[in-house]
């Protein structure tokens, strides 16, 4: 509970923005803690709750741009996830602690294109990988549209830190079964 207190805390703070963000490249969440109640009848993190350790972690990346819960309040509109793609490599277990890593990939004036990496905070192995697509939505409309200057500004500062990156493993890969026949 106190994590998730501190968390708050953290995003509540970002979302004053009368800074200027820096990006770091990646940017590395806070930590967080595999929760006993998420743990599934196979004796390890449910699928489910890898992509909320995921969101978190995004939630926290984006207030640095802008895009936060007072954003919502103050301007009428969010982000959207509309396409997200994970991989799950390494079991989770209750009580583990995770970071999660965030880089911009691309965005256009309506979408936020990004990369996910979840490691095991004291050990480092990666846990997941998560490609997303965001879509920018008005809230009254629940209609795609384009973000705002500030907004689009960050973003460009963001995707300049971030482009120095190698290009992660697993981007842009989709689910297959190659055609076995003999």
């Amino acid at each position: 509970m106190h994590d998730c207190t501190q968390n708050k805390e953290k995003i509540r703070m970002l979302q004053h923005l009368d800074f200027e963000p820096v990006f770091f490249a990646p940017f590395v969440s806070s930590a967080m803690t595999v929760e006993p109640g998420w743990i599934d009848y196979n004796g390890h993190l449910n699928m489910a709750y890898y992509n909320v350790l995921i969101d978190r972690s995004v939630d926290e990346a984006f207030s640095l741009v802008g895009l936060g819960p007072e954003y919502v309040k103050e301007r009428g509109h969010s982000f959207f996830t509309a396409e997200c793609h994970v991989r799950y490599l390494r079991e989770l277990r209750a009580g583990e602690t995770v970071r999660a890593t965030i880089r911009l990939i691309d965005y256009d004036e309506k979408r936020i294109h990004f990369f996910s990496e979840l490691y095991h905070a004291q050990e480092g192995w990666m846990s997941a990988t998560s490609e997303q697509m965001a879509l920018h939505v008005n809230m009254n409309s629940k209609k795609v549209s384009a973000l705002p200057d500030d907004v689009l500004d960050r973003l460009a500062a963001m995707k300049t830190a971030h482009a120095a990156l190698p290009a992660p493993e697993g981007i842009g890969r989709r689910i297959s079964m190659p055609n076995k026949r003999s």
